[in-house]
Order: C-alpha cells, then structure tokens, then sequence
C-alpha cells in the first residue's frame, strides 16, 4: 500500500531539506569575507597565479598580475612575506594606508572594504599574506551580479515546494470531494456505487476508505430498499382484513339481532389476524432494530425447548431432534430462538399427518447448521429464490399465513452473518437450513 502518511512525510521532509540547504546557502553569503573571496573573479585565483608569477619570473611580473587586477576590477592589493614585510610595491598608496589607519583608530566607516587571505606556496612551503581592499561601489555592482544565482535558486526552490504542497493539497482535497460529493447523494437515496470505483482502487487509506465506504453504501441502499418495498408490501397486506372488517362492520350494522350475533365470531377472526399480521411485522423490524450484544448461546437447550412447544401446538405432529453435544456459539438468542420457531411453524403448515419434522443441529467447521426438514409437497423451483422475501408466498398454497416467518428467519441469519438456505429435500419434501458461524460477523468459508 503506498501510504498517504509516507507520502505526506517525504513531501515535508524534501522541504524541510530544501528549506535547510538554502539556509546553510543563505549562511555562506553571509559570511562575506569567505564569499567574496572565493566567488569574485578578481579574487579567486589570483594567490595562486600570483605566487606562481612570482617565483618564476620574479617580482616586475608579479607587480604587473597586480595592476592588471586593479585595472580591470579596481582592486588594490598588498603582499607580505611572513616576516611582515612587502614582497612587492603593491598597488595600494602609503597615503592611503596612513588613511586607513587613522579612520580605524576613529573606529569610522572606510571608503573600501579590506580583506585578507593567506597562501602557501606547494613549491616553497613559503606563505604570503594577501590584503586587498575593494572600493563599497565596486562591491556592491558585484554583489548584485553575484546574487543572482543564489536568488534563482531560491526561486527554483520556491516553485518546487509550490508545486510539492500543491500535489500533496490536491491528493487530499481530491479525494475528500469525492467522498463529499458521494456522502451527499447517500443522504439524498441518490447514491450510484460506482461513483468511487476509481478512488477504491487506490493503494492507499483513501482506497481502503472509499472501499468501506461503497460498501456501507450498498448496505444502505438495500436497506433503504427493502424499507420501502416492506412498506409497500405492509399496505398492500393490511388492505385486506380491514377491509373485510369494514365489510363486516356495514353488515352488522343492517343485519338483525339475530344476524348480528352470527357476525361477531367472524369480526374477531378478522381482528386475530390483523393482530397477527402486526405481530409479524414487528417482529420482522425488531430483528434488523435489535442492537443488543451478543452472548454466548446454548442451542442444545434451546432447541429442546423449541421442540417441546412444537408439540404442544401440534400434537399430531411429532418432531424428531438430532444434535451434537455442547453446542454454542456467538449470538443473540432471541433471534436464533424466533428464527427456529418460525421454521418449525412453517413445516408444521405443509407437513403431512404421520409423518414426522427433522430437526438436526450440527457443527461444519467454523459454523453450524441448524436444518428443519418437512414432508409436503415442497416448492416449485422457480419460486425458491423468492422464498424469505417479506410477504411472499409460493403459489397455490391454502395455508395460513402471511409470507413474514421464513423473512424473519433470513433476518435473523444475516444478523449473525450467516446465511438461510431454503431447498427442496432430495427424498421429498422441504428442507430449511441456517447457516450461523460461531462469531456473529465472521467471515465463513462454505
């Protein structure tokens, strides 16, 4: 992953390297005496052409290196020996030097500025003390000149920590905006998944972000749908038993006495199942509102609860349970508990008389099954995708029921992050199965 936080450290690190070297730069202009020494063309070489003038053609040729500088740069210049004294004229007045040091003793500003620099001959090991003195406005037209280059190099310096701050800005404003932008659609149910496709494939923490993001995204969208599609379906259902109670209301009203008291076991009918239908559905929103933490969940016992009140409420119906022993997991047992109930009921529905309901509970690797199996007729196969779906029902079925117990199931095993399986049995019947992994949210490898 190429990190942002790298690559925000090496951009400020760069200019803080840059911002260093111009520093020490900055410090060497400074120092005047050394650049000035070692940057001007009238001083630079001159030590060792001089020297080397001097000891091999001796003191005229060397005194005229000296006024051919004085010419061309108007500098004057005096050269020592190490005992002190000139080794030639020089270029410098002794009017000039009595000058000198009174305005020194006067501790006054001189019309020049006096600079000194020693050499050693590699030829001799003899050392000359060089003095030269360089008039403020010749300094100062050289100087101008001179800081040319520094000044270009700060420039130089300056657009490339511009255009640095300017990528590392729009590396992050970039993305931001995008994640704003796709924030924003979220908030009006306009969001396309596809609009951080490009920012998901980035290698880096607004990669991974907007990877979360498209998902969370999805979640939300599915939701938002499922929501208003449970609506629709909710409307669509409660029209009926209200108005067959409005039918049955306008009856009473006209019928006589007697009549009257034939319609009340029908008008609490229809109030049962519209209590029922509401029950559903409450439940239904429960599963997906419930944010309670998970616990450990014994489903041994659970499951044998759940088969005892299955007998109970169909005593003609005999269901056989097949477990393992000590069997937990993760979870919120409310859920798991309504989850089984309602596919024991279902099975209950379509079961034929005789013959008894299959309720096996076993462990597959990081999951376990929880399966129900039925002895009916089973469903057609074109219908099975549509089965868990909040008010569906397979065609032709006469049983009661509202289409909301296998949806309450499904939810219950996304809850987990596990799965509901719905199949037709190989040897006939229905089979339901769900699929709860022991961490609530794990991923589990089929």
């Amino acid at each position: 992953m190429r990190s942002l936080f790298w690559r925000i450290l090496a951009s400020f690190w760069l200019a803080i390297a840059l911002v260093a070297g111009l520093s020490i730069l900055m410090g060497h202009m400074l120092n005047q005496d050394a650049w000035i020494l070692s940057r001007h063309p009238g001083l630079n070489t001159l030590p060792e052409e001089w020297t080397q003038t001097y000891e091999s053609q001796g003191e005229d040729a060397a005194q005229d290196i000296l006024q051919q500088r004085k010419r061309q740069y108007h500098i004057d210049v005096q050269v020592f020996n190490e005992s002190g004294d000139p080794v030639v004229r020089g270029t410098f007045p002794h009017r000039a030097a009595a000058f000198e040091a009174r305005q020194n003793d006067n501790d006054r500003r001189l019309p020049w500025r006096r600079l000194t620099d020693e050499f050693t001959s590699a030829k001799t090991g003899d050392t000359y003390l060089f003095i030269y003195r360089i008039p403020h406005p010749e300094l100062d037209a050289w100087h101008r000149d001179s800081l040319l280059w520094p000044l270009s190099a700060l420039g130089i310096a300056l657009v490339v920590l511009t255009l640095f701050s300017l990528l590392v800005t729009l590396s992050i404003t970039r993305p931001l905006s995008r994640l704003r932008g796709a924030v924003h659609d979220l908030g009006q149910a306009a969001y396309q998944q596809n609009s951080l496709a490009k920012l998901a494939n980035r290698r880096d923490e607004f990669g991974v972000l907007a990877t979360d993001f498209n998902r969370m995204g999805a979640r939300l969208q599915s939701l938002i749908g499922s929501q208003r599609q449970l609506l629709r379906d909710v409307s669509h259902e409660l029209r009926s038993p209200l108005a067959r109670l409005r039918i049955a209301l306008a009856l009473a009203e006209r019928a006589s006495p007697e009549e009257r008291e034939k319609l009340w076991p029908r008008l609490t009918r229809e109030c049962d199942r519209l209590e029922a239908l509401i029950s559903e559905i409450l439940v239904l929103a429960r599963v997906d509102a419930d944010n309670a933490s998970a616990e450990e969940v014994e489903l041994n016992g659970l499951l044998v609860t759940l088969q005892k009140d299955a007998q109970l409420a169909s005593p003609e119906q005999t269901v056989h349970l097949e477990t393992e022993a000590d069997l937990t997991l993760k979870g919120w047992p409310t859920m798991i508990e309504r989850a089984v109930d309602n596919l024991l009921r279902n099975a209950q529905r379509f079961n034929p008389a005789g013959q008894p309901i299959e309720m096996r509970a076993l462990r597959q690797g990081e999951r376990i099954l929880i399966s129900v199996r039925d002895h009916g007729p089973g469903v057609e196969a074109e219908h099975l995708g549509q089965l868990g779906e909040p008010f569906f029902r397979a065609p032709g079925q006469t049983a009661a029921g509202h289409g909301l117990g296998l949806a309450i199931a499904r939810r219950a095993a996304e809850r987990h992050g596990g799965a509901l399986v719905l199949d037709n049995h190989s040897q006939g019947g229905f089979i339901a199965t769900l699929e709860l992994p022991l961490v609530p949210g794990a991923v589990v490898q089929p």
